[in-house]
This record gives C-alpha cells, structure tokens and sequence, in this order.
C-alpha cells in the first residue's frame, strides 16, 4: 500500500531531521531546506501534505503556502512557528489558506495526528472531485438505468403478468383494472385479507399516468391516531415526545405519484375527518407546523370490510366513503377461485426454491388435489406460507402431500375446511349412517396421506387390522390420487 507522502520545508536541518524522524515510520518524507527546492519537489512529485516552518530567510512559509495554494491547491498545508502572534495566524489563514497551524514546541503524538488528519481530508477531496467527474459523466448513463428499472417495475405489475387461469373470475378484475389505470380518479379495492390487493393497487400505479412517479403504502389500521397522522402527513422537530427530527409525511413522498391506503375500514372516525380534510384540500399540515403544503397524489384505499354496512351503523363517514370510492374494484376470495390455486402454487414455489436456494421439482398429484380441495381461508398469503413451509420441510425433489399441514389434509370433498369431527355441511340432510360414513372416509383418507399410503402404519395409528383397513378403502373407494 502506497504511504501518504509529505513534504518538510525549514531551513534549519536540525529541525528537518527531527520532524522527518517522527513522520518517516508513517509517511513518505521528502525535506527542503528552502521555498525554491520546495517548489521544485513539488513540480516533480506527487505531494499530498506540505508542512512549512513560519521564518525562513528567502520566504516565509505564509508567502510559501500562498504560492503552493496557487499552483496546487488540492494539497494540505501546514505552517509551524515559535511566535503566536495573531497576525501571523490570520495571515496564514487569509493568504496560504493552512490547514492548520502548529505552534512550537509540538508534541510528537499531536503531529501525528495532525498530519494523519490532513492527508485523509486530501484523500477525501480527491475523492469527492472523481465522483463528481464520475457522475457528470455517468449522467446519461444513471438515466438510461433509471428508465429501465422503471421499465422492468411497469413489467412486474403488468396485469397480464399477474397468474391466474384462463378461465378464472379475476380476469374480469383486470380487465377493469385496465379501464380504470388511465384515469385519474380514487380507487377502493375490496375483497378478504391476503387477496392480493397491494399487488392491484401497483397494477393500478404501474399501468397509469403517474407510473414515472413514487407509490408509497401505508397500513392505516396498524397504529394510534398520532403516529398515523405522523406518518401520513409528517411532523416536525418537537411537536411530540420522540419527534426527535423532522418527518416528511407519506402524502408529500408521494406527490405526483399513488398513495396506497390500505384497511382503511380500520381507521378510527376522529381521524377520518382529518384524512376527508386532505382528500379535499389537497394539503397537508404536518404536526407541530403552521404551514400547509399543498400534495397531488392519486388515493387508492384498501379494505376487507363492508363500509357500506359500516357507514349505516355510524362507524365509517358517508363523506369519506365516497371520496374514497370513485371506482369501486371488488377482488373475489381463493375459495371462489380454485382453478388459479395451481398456477399461484406453482408460482410461489419458484420464488421459494429462489429465496432459499432449495431445489424442488414441483408437487405431487396428491399434493396438488389436496390444496385445490382446501377453502385458504388466508387466500393467497396463507397459500404462500404453507408452500414455503413444504419446501423447508421437504427431504425429496416432490412436495408431497404428507408435508402439507392436517387441517387441508381435512378438507372435505366440497372444499370446506374441517377443524373438528363434525358433519360437513355437503352431507346435510343425509342419515346418521351416511354422515358417520362421510367423516370415517375423511379420517382414513388424512391418516394415509401423513403416512404416504403406508398401510400398515395407518393400520396402526387407526387401531385397525391390515384386512380391516383394506376392506374400508374399498368400501370408500380411496385410492392414492
């Protein structure tokens, strides 16, 4: 590693040799005993630091650091004296521009420190000046990448890229996803949690006239009043307890971009009024401040409630409600679409093997019929978790359906999620002995999969012979899917 490199100027040898002793264990030391053997140094070598006595008989070092400011600016330079008059100090300052300025007699260790400090400031100039020639010659090119993330990001979000099947209800949901995007009203998507909304909300976003500008989101249900308010519209230094620094609200980040609010059904009525009074004004006041900044963003909200029901019991305003819900975009539960369960698996499988560096081949047929029989009633984002959980699970290149938690292995035929031994409601109406029946073929169905169809294990965990067992799954004919 190349050792910073600094130039001695006094023209007594004695001091020269003494400051080139303590430096020279650190530092490449070059001396002169006068200005113009000093200059002359500096023509030829690269100097980093230049440290001058004050009184020297051709020039003082003030005079010196004046012309080594003139000719080489980037470099540190130092100036050590025995007088502390003031005026020198100031000339030193005002003519050489010093760095800084020792007075004698120094400490060794004090030096040191001085001289380690002026060669980092150099190196960091010099730093500064090559990221600036950096960036100035970069400009176009950080353009023409910014242009592409935006352009890989409209990719991401295009909603022929959102998985689904060909026949499946949400292609509906898109297509009036695509009418609504260009057009600069409010957005209210309804629908279960973990349906997806955030990913329509981005569709929106991405696929709309502010797709070039931010898309921020905010959970509004998951905090008090203030920190929401803090956090949508910003506060400033001291106007709470904590408010330690300035805050700049979701609303201002997102001008000229989408602000995406979602379980707004959760919001308290105190802060609805404050949040209609921005929808209006289109300003916000942060905490603790008196001026209004005026914000140009496109709301979409979010919610898995019914404001409808909510607004006639009292406990979402009518006014918000309809400031909100310019367009209203209802996004159906994974129950209501089951041919979308296998292609979202197969989706989030790829993601997973990705993220966790484990690599699967895909499910087994089972697996896949018992996942398309379960009701997720945490739709996609449960959907998600029990995949990964598999995959963490799996010993195998398949995910089979022994991986798959119990209560989907008791799903019943109509898709019902069963937690506990009760008829299901597609046997309602049916006798004792039918809806007795229904729940053994569901039993010994669940026990074969957790045992990958191993008979005899079954047997055992059942309390039933091998002949018993076989004799049930003809009855029932259940065989390995």
């Amino acid at each position: 590693m190349t050792r910073p490199s600094v130039l001695l100027v006094d023209d007594e040898p004695l001091s020269l040799d003494t400051l080139a002793r303590i430096l020279d264990e650190e530092f490449d030391v070059r001396a002169a005993t006068n200005a113009f053997d000093a200059e002359r140094i500096l023509e030829e070598d690269w100097i980093q630091v230049v440290i001058s006595d004050q009184r020297m008989p051709e020039m003082t070092g003030v005079e010196l650091m004046a012309r080594v400011r003139e000719r080489w600016p980037d470099m540190a330079r130092i100036i050590i004296s025995g007088y502390t008059e003031a005026e020198d100090i100031i000339d030193g300052i005002n003519r050489g521009g010093i760095h800084q300025y020792i007075t004698k007699p120094w400490h060794p260790d004090n030096l040191l420190l001085i001289v380690r400090n002026a060669c980092r400031l150099v190196e960091l100039q010099r730093e500064n000046a090559l990221l600036a020639l950096e960036m100035k010659m970069t400009g176009h090119a950080l353009e023409a990448r910014m242009a592409q993330q935006r352009a890989r990001l409209k990719r991401n979000f295009d909603l022929d890229s959102i998985v689904r099947s060909p026949e499946s209800p949400l292609n509906g949901v898109c297509e009036q996803i695509a009418r609504i995007a260009p057009y600069d009203i409010p957005v209210l998507l309804t629908g279960e949690s973990g349906t997806g909304k955030e990913l329509l909300a981005r569709a929106l976003h991405y696929n709309g006239p502010r797709a070039d500008k931010p898309f921020v989101a905010e959970n509004t249900g998951a905090m008090p009043d203030q920190l929401l308010e803090s956090e949508l519209f910003g506060h400033e230094k001291g106007a709470f307890t904590g408010a330690v620094n300035a805050r700049v609200g979701l609303f201002e980040q997102a001008d000229g971009g989408t602000i995406f609010l979602d379980e707004i059904g959760e919001v308290s009525t105190a802060f609805q009024v404050k949040l209609l009074r921005v929808l209006q004004e289109r300003e916000v006041r942060p905490i603790g401040s008196n001026r209004r900044r005026t914000v140009n963003v496109r709301v979409v909200a979010a919610t898995n409630r019914d404001l409808e029901r909510e607004m006639r019991e009292g406990r979402f305003r009518e006014d918000l409600y309809y400031r909100l819900a310019g367009v209203r975009v209802h996004i159906p539960p994974l129950r209501e679409r089951a041919m979308d369960i296998e292609p979202i698996a197969e989706r989030i499988l790829a993601d997973a093997v990705r993220d966790f560096a484990k690599p699967v081949d895909g499910f087994s047929a089972e697996a896949s019929a018992c996942m398309r029989r379960y009701a997720w009633p945490g739709n996609v984002r449960e959907l998600q978790n029990e995949i990964q959980r598999m995959l963490v699970l799996a010993s195998g290149r398949t995910l089979t359906a022994d991986l798959l938690d119990p209560r989907i292995l008791r799903a019943d035929a109509a898709g019902e999620q069963v937690s506990e031994p009760s008829p299901a409601p597609w046997v309602a109406g049916a006798t004792l002995k039918d809806r007795v029946e229904a729940l053994e073929a569901r039993i010994l169905r669940e026990t074969l999969i957790r045992h990958r169809w191993n008979k005899t294990q079954a047997a055992d965990e059942l309390g039933l012979s091998r002949v018993g067992l076989r004799g049930k799954l003809e009855r029932y004919g259940l065989v390995p899917t």
